[in-house]
């Protein structure tokens, strides 16, 4: 079971559309920071193999500029 926390940049102007393209994905908790400069996205996969294919959709995500891990944690 991977879990992951992130900080997510958007696309200047791009922040809601990024909360919800995040929001939309299985797997992913998405927050907005308090400053809202910034979101935080928590990932929660039941393995390895499905948490590549989410890095895969992340990747895809034009409204998101930068993501920078915070936190990693497997069952291994």
């Amino acid at each position: 079971m991977p879990v992951f926390s992130y900080l997510a940049y958007p696309v200047q102007g791009a922040k809601e559309q990024l909360i919800d393209e995040l929001a939309a994905l299985e797997y992913c908790e998405v927050t907005p920071s308090e400053n809202e400069e910034v979101l935080i996205l928590v990932t929660d996969t039941p393995d390895a193999e499905t948490e590549k294919e989410l890095q895969k959709k992340l990747k895809e995500i034009k409204s998101l500029e930068s993501l920078g891990m915070t936190f990693g944690h497997t069952d291994e």
